[in-house]
């Protein structure tokens, strides 16, 4: 049986410096939205279910939890086509949205995300992201709460993945190259 942690290269941040950030970044949202009485928190599925679920156990105040799951990734790669495969369920106008996702990559996504949300006119729509990939930008688009800015490198783990597997790791890591390419 193979051991996911020999496909790994290292560690780049582990589990209690994710735990740490999240706190922070969790503390800034109970500051920003402490007179909100409309927050929906929503969860872009499956890489930020880690994050989302530990981050909105930190909030402070009544808040809906919504999921989305859209598709845009062919293995390591962004397809530059986003599909929408599981919508929100509820209305959003005139409430605080908060899209939580795991990575801003290319920020296809969630430059298209972002579109799709404003035209349902919340009152504001913010982005937090735990991981930011500045590098490898396609699209201008900035997270408002960001968690860790990483290289350009294939990272796996807490909830991140490659072809659906590693996900369950505790701890961000960068994916050994020849795992990814073997199989391109």
């Amino acid at each position: 049986m193979n051991n996911q942690f020999n496909d790994l290269e290292k560690i780049l941040i582990t589990k209690d410096e994710i735990e740490k950030r999240i706190a922070e970044i969790a503390k800034q949202i109970n500051d920003d939205y402490k007179d909100s009485d409309s927050l929906v928190m929503v969860c872009i599925l499956r890489g930020s279910c880690y994050f989302f679920t530990d981050l909105t156990r930190l909030i402070d105040k009544p808040c809906y939890l919504e999921f989305m799951s859209v598709s845009s990734y062919k293995g390591t790669v962004s397809s530059g086509e986003v599909s929408i495969t599981r919508d929100i369920s509820m209305p959003v106008a005139g409430k605080d949205l908060i899209v939580v996702e795991d990575i801003i990559d290319t920020g296809t996504t969630l430059s298209y995300l972002k579109k799709i949300l404003a035209q349902r006119n919340p009152k504001s729509l913010k982005i937090c992201s735990l991981l930011d990939k500045p590098s490898r930008r396609k699209v201008e688009i900035e997270g408002d709460y960001i968690g860790f800015e990483i290289p350009d490198k294939f990272v796996v783990g807490f909830g991140l993945d490659y072809n659906q597997l590693y996900r369950n790791l505790p701890d961000i890591s960068i994916l050994k190259e020849e795992i990814y390419t073997k199989n391109a």
